[in-house]
């Protein structure tokens, strides 16, 4: 008797639920949107594919500095002519520790003719410096493209939001226009309207996750080659330090 009374209150027939469900097609409301929510989903796609472009690019870049840097630092510590070294270090190209090395070795060689084979402490330091340098550099590199991935994972939800908005404020337009509040009027719009908040958090949910995934692994090659650099000037001062 209540669910009858709630029908005949409601007005609900089949017919009706058939048409709402039917109008469920994702491309049919993203058409039927204002210009508003479809520039709105339109700045979102595009984050979202520069976004996923950016996180393939990085983890191709990631995979392979950490594995030439493993191979470098292979040679590097087996061997005991820093020449070879410098020799091999030139293949391992996207290699962080690598392009470290070569740094400080053009400057220790530098010294190390102008001086005639022993460094002062003020060569050492002249090490140090060109490593800092080139550290500062790989680590840019490193960090390039992170910046669009923490404004996408930080912005694309609140775009997402102002579509939505957009579309409620439309649909509650489109109730004044039609004088009517049914569902079969209001659901068209709230659906496209939901439809932005929704490809906002596509956007930004695998932004904030790769954006986190990737700092972590910078921050390791960063203590690598914080590591690498004071390693390769305890070598030079030991072989050739005052």
């Amino acid at each position: 008797m209540l669910i009858q009374h709630a029908n005949r209150q409601f007005d609900f027939k089949p017919g009706i639920c058939y048409f709402f469900f039917s109008k469920m097609n994702v491309f049919k409301l993203i058409g039927d949107a204002s210009i508003v929510v479809q520039l709105v989903l339109l700045i979102l796609i595009f984050f979202s594919v520069f976004s996923w472009a950016i996180i393939f690019f990085k983890r191709k870049a990631m995979k392979s500095a950490s594995a030439q840097s493993k191979k470098f630092l292979k040679i590097f510590r087996r061997s005991n002519d820093l020449s070879e070294v410098n020799k091999a270090s030139k293949i391992y190209k996207l290699s962080p520790v690598a392009s470290l090395f070569q740094a400080g070795y053009k400057e220790f060689a530098y010294l190390s003719k102008s001086s005639k084979g022993n460094l002062t402490t003020e060569g050492l330091e002249s090490i140090n410096r060109a490593m800092a340098k080139a550290s500062n550099q790989e680590i840019a590199r490193l960090e390039n493209m992170m910046s669009f991935l923490a404004t996408t994972g930080s912005v694309t939800p609140f775009i997402g939001l102002f579509g939505t908005v957009w579309g409620i404020m439309d649909a509650f337009l489109n109730i004044e226009v039609q004088r009517s509040a049914s569902l079969v009027t209001v659901a068209p719009g709230i659906a496209e309207a939901l439809i932005a908040t929704a490809l906002g958090l596509f956007a930004a949910i695998p932004a904030v996750i790769a954006y986190n995934y990737y700092l972590h692994r910078i921050k390791n090659i960063i203590t690598e080659i914080e590591d690498f650099s004071l390693e390769f000037l305890s070598i030079a001062e030991r072989l050739y330090g005052p």
